[in-house]
């Protein structure tokens, strides 16, 4: 994923710098402008021929930034950490799954659910069942495996640092029955200890707040040179908003949820009491 981004990115900044549009650039290498939006936002794979058009469209003559780029491509269509679960995972959400695992910083907000990477295998495995009732036994264990090798990022060296502010009804929302969400409220408690974990709650009595359309996530990747992405996921697909003045106004909605929400040292004590009433 890092490859690719990084790729795309410089893509973007000489083809910027030439003043050419994504249509011409696209056209050059028999693709659409919308091509061209998902290579710059690494969204896309990269067709060794199409990087080289490009750079020959872009004047990049020097043949030592021509091999470092034409690097980047190749290592850019390295299989994914997910391809052993292709059949569990929707195109859509392979960018995200990918960022995911590349990431420094996962910062979240839910409204319905604990987010995937706090779940415990039972929440998981119930929630599961709810979004996919046709799926058989052996592809909700299919799921539930993908989920919980994406958790090693928050236990790996250096870890992912995760910072997740949930809706109290997420808390409430009995998912697997009262033992299975004991346990979750219980699995919440002990993520809280961990430096890299920050969990907020923005309680019923808190009011409205700044991103009542929706749960919203962005993951901030290593190295100044990457743009953040902005995953928003829907029923059947997944938005990426990649516009810098659309990442800006989700960061600007997540520091404000921070704000709203309760501290961070108030969280165990929340979840303790919502415990008690489970």
């Amino acid at each position: 994923m890092v490859p690719r981004l990084l790729l795309g990115a410089r893509l973007r900044a000489l083809r910027e710098r030439q003043d050419i549009s994504r249509e011409t650039a696209g056209h050059v290498i028999r693709g659409s402008r919308s091509k061209i939006s998902r290579m710059e936002a690494g969204r896309h794979g990269f067709k060794l021929r199409d990087v080289a058009d490009l750079l020959t469209l872009y004047e990049v003559t020097d043949e030592a930034e021509r091999a470092t780029l034409m690097t980047l491509a190749e290592e850019a269509n390295t299989p994914a950490w997910w391809q052993d679960f292709h059949d569990v995972v929707p195109a859509w959400a392979q960018a995200y799954l990918a960022a995911e695992q590349a990431a420094s910083l996962v910062r979240c907000f839910e409204v319905q659910r604990v987010p995937a990477l706090l779940q415990t295998p039972d929440y998981a495995r119930a929630a599961l069942r709810r979004a996919h009732a046709d799926a058989s036994p052996q592809e909700i264990e299919r799921r539930v495996a993908l989920l919980l090798s994406r958790q090693r990022i928050l236990h790996r060296r250096p870890a992912t640092r995760l910072w997740a502010v949930l809706d109290e009804a997420a808390l409430r929302r009995p998912v697997g029955g009262a033992a299975t969400m004991r346990a979750q409220l219980r699995h919440l408690i002990d993520m809280c200890r961990l430096p890299q974990v920050t969990v907020q709650v923005m309680t019923f009595h808190g009011g409205g707040h700044s991103a009542e359309g929706g749960p919203i996530t962005v993951v901030r990747l290593p190295g100044s040179e990457l743009p953040d992405l902005v995953y928003l996921e829907q029923l059947t697909t997944g938005l990426y908003p990649d516009r810098p003045a659309d990442i800006e106004s989700y960061w600007d909605a997540l520091n404000s949820l921070a704000v709203e929400a309760e501290s961070p040292d108030e969280t165990p004590t929340i979840l303790h009491r919502i415990l008690q009433e489970t």
